[in-house]
């Protein structure tokens, strides 16, 4: 099992900034790919930005240029920094983490956060 502890979520004015962490720990050897998603009231949830084991890294169109994940892999940590922020980015953002055992593969999810942008 994989357990997905979130932080840094709150309340910006519209042009600020965030940055979400996201803890993994317990069974982490296997996991293939780490990412952020966000459900807005109402709506399905939506990936955000994702980062493979590799360090590639994918990106929601409505996001780039102003977000970037990263990792720590010393802290077992991903990382969410948000700049720029709009109120249609307000969400509830969750941590993912993907993990492959014996070719059967698993998602794992955090609590969620939440992020509120004023306008």
């Amino acid at each position: 099992q994989v357990q997905l502890v979130e932080s840094g979520g709150g309340l910006v004015q519209a042009g600020g900034s965030l940055r979400l962490s996201c803890a993994a720990s317990g069974s982490i050897f296997s996991i293939n790919a780490m990412g952020w998603y966000r459900q807005a009231p109402g709506k399905q949830r939506e990936l955000v930005a994702a980062i493979t084991s590799g360090g590639s890294t994918n990106y929601a169109d409505s996001v780039k240029g102003r977000f970037t994940i990263s990792r720590d892999n010393a802290k077992n940590t991903v990382y969410l920094q948000m700049n720029s922020l709009k109120p249609e980015d307000t969400a509830v953002y969750y941590c993912n983490a993907e993990r492959t055992v014996s070719g059967i593969r698993g998602y794992y999810w955090g609590q969620g956060t939440q992020v509120t942008v004023s306008s």
